[in-house]
């Protein structure tokens, strides 16, 4: 069978028909046909392993034999999703996937477990593994007297238990399974550097995984939407390594703009990402072990590189990646680079997001020693560079951006709540300096709103985020003028876009962006706004599929999600605004 044929056999879907199933250290996208279609191993940034999504080789597939429609749900407070096929031919078969939980940091192990709900059920099984974006086929592979099929594939080992006999063409294995009515049928793949002389027990793993789920991942109940709210929690779960960096989403090169080439690689951990989820844990009202792990991870990377922290690392820590072609074809619309150019920016926004966060750790009173030192270490770098221009939230060319300064002013104003006296009378200090050239270079002459940047007299929906977080009060005329100007210039249809580039009409170049529809329904909340509030949550939460994963973009003309899958931020967005606004 030739690459194209597979790739007929399996088309791309469209995003909102994705879900995707992850342990912390990576993640598996699976689509509505039971066909797994991404996943790297063993770690996020590391090569897929699965790379059907993007156009390449690599898929695992476990099909009704039959027609059949699709459903499917994740199980509550998990990344547990479970298909649902409707069959003419088989009555109805489930399929739950999994990767098995607590983790391994050197090999993924996937879980799939077909049961038979009514009637016998037929499955046809796809599994075509290929290291290094797709290009390395599987190598020495034979199955034992168990049924398990062992191989490697450039430097990784695999096993797949379950499959039993199976055809083999060019590495592709087939299979037809058949379940009895009222029946399961496992299958375990195990994939990494290593696996285990002992082979993993499916009904241990499944039992261990879902307790691991529940420990993990709270009930949200002070919150408007409590279902979704959770849910959100579980994804972050799902993107945090054991390291506590966050990948900021699970997929590459998915476009931002039909079309526009506009793709970039998303497997890393944003040090402003990372600030962002804790922030939103710590609307929840505890210092849930998740909290501790990401506020862990910025703390150590703040103390790595001080005054130089870079905004993204690899969930490890270490460097993101140059860019580079994998030579994939790319998601329709998309490119195919891996690595990202945010390596070499200065983003000054990450270091006030940074002392927003350590204040919420120092009210629940664990600021340790060594995020004491970070508070120190970023108040100094704010002092040295917060006159010097930087990419700012949107990563784009160097400018004085407002935005910036005024993240840096609310942290510094949290800090200065829960610190000496001494330590405050500085903070504060040096917020309210911050503050005063801001407003002097970055108030709009005519408006009384905040403006973009100096030269650039637009507004910016980021703008609304230093006042919810202290910047400035919600009710300042400043905060105020920009509320009514982002609902006036940036909105369409309930939904949010960031700014309006080049003056051109909404949408022309990206999609709106979900995080700021959840910031402008916070904004609206606290101005007193509550119906209008309700009406931009309910609008954006609701621009999902199936999965209820939010991407980073959404469509407003084609409805549809655009970026990659999930938005760490934007979930992290979902459920601070479902905090709050139940207020």
């Amino acid at each position: 069978m030739t690459p194209e044929d597979l790739a007929r056999e399996f088309p791309p879907h469209v995003l909102r028909d994705y879900a995707l199933v992850a342990d912390g250290a990576r993640g598996a996208v699976v689509g509505p046909r039971g066909d797994v279609v991404w996943m790297c191993s063993p770690r996020w940034h590391d090569d897929a392993v699965f790379a059907s999504l993007l156009g390449g080789r690599g898929v695992f597939a476990v099909t009704p034999s039959h027609p059949f429609t699709w459903g499917g749900c994740y199980e509550p407070g998990t990344l547990v999703f479970r298909h649902h096929w409707t069959s003419r031919g088989d009555g109805t078969i489930d399929c739950r996937d999994a990767m098995a939980m607590p983790s391994d940091p050197e090999c993924a192990v996937l879980l799939r477990e077909v049961t038979a709900v009514e009637g016998d059920g037929q499955v046809d099984v796809v599994f075509d593994l290929r290291a290094q974006f797709g290009t390395k086929a599987l190598r020495s592979l034979k199955r034992d007297d168990a049924g398990r099929w062992t191989a490697r594939t450039g430097d990784l080992h695999v096993r797949l238990s379950g499959l039993g006999e199976a055809a083999v063409d060019d590495g592709v294995l087939r299979a037809h399974l058949a379940v009895p009515a009222g029946g399961k049928h496992h299958l375990v793949l195990e994939v990494g550097t290593r696996v285990r002389e002992e082979v993993p027990d499916p009904d241990h793993a499944w039992t261990s995984t879902v307790h691991t789920w529940r420990s993990a991942v709270p009930e949200v109940p002070d919150s408007i939407a409590p279902t979704e709210a959770r849910h959100s929690f579980a994804v972050i779960r799902g993107l945090t390594s054991d390291d506590g960096g966050m990948a900021a989403a699970a997929t590459m090169s998915l476009p931002e703009h039909a079309d526009r080439g506009r793709s970039y690689d998303y497997r890393y951990a944003w040090i402003r990402d990372q600030c962002y989820a804790g922030l939103a844990l710590a609307e929840c009202g505890a210092p849930y072990p998740l909290y501790e792990d990401l506020v862990g991870f910025v703390t150590r990377r703040v103390l790595a590189d001080g005054p130089d922290l870079v905004p993204a690392y690899t969930v490890l820590g270490g460097p993101v990646p140059e860019e580079r072609s994998t030579g994939l074809a790319g998601y329709p619309g998309g490119w195919d680079i891996a690595g990202n150019r945010v390596r070499g920016q200065f983003q000054l926004d990450a270091f006030g997001e940074v002392l927003q966060l350590l204040a919420s750790a120092a009210r629940f009173d664990v600021l340790d020693t060594d995020g004491r030192r970070a508070v120190e270490v970023v108040v100094s770098a704010i002092e040295k560079r917060w006159e010097t221009p930087d990419a700012g939230i949107w990563e784009i060319e160097d400018d004085w951006w407002a935005h910036s300064r005024l993240e840096c002013v609310a942290g510094l104003k949290c800090m200065a709540q829960v610190s000496t006296p001494g330590e405050a009378a500085r903070y504060a200090a040096l917020a309210d300096t911050i503050l005063a050239r801001t407003s002097r270079d970055c108030l709009h002459p005519m408006e009384g709103r905040w403006q973009r940047s100096p030269g650039q007299p637009g507004v910016d929906a980021a703008l609304l985020r230093p006042a919810l977080h202290g910047a400035v009060p919600v009710d300042d005329p400043r905060s105020r003028a920009t509320l009514a100007a982002v609902r006036r210039d940036l909105v369409q249809d309930h939904h949010v876009y960031r700014y309006s580039p080049d003056s051109m009409p909404l949408g022309t170049t990206e999609g709106a962006f979900l995080l700021c529809g959840f910031l402008l329904a916070e904004a609206l909340h606290a101005d007193g706004q509550e119906v209008d509030a309700f009406r931009f949550f309910e609008r954006n939460r609701a621009a999902c599929g199936p999965a209820a994963l939010l991407s980073e973009e959404w469509d407003v003309q084609e409805r549809q999600l655009r970026g990659n899958l999930p938005q760490a931020f934007v979930h992290a967005a979902l459920l601070s605004s479902s905090v709050r606004l139940a207020r």
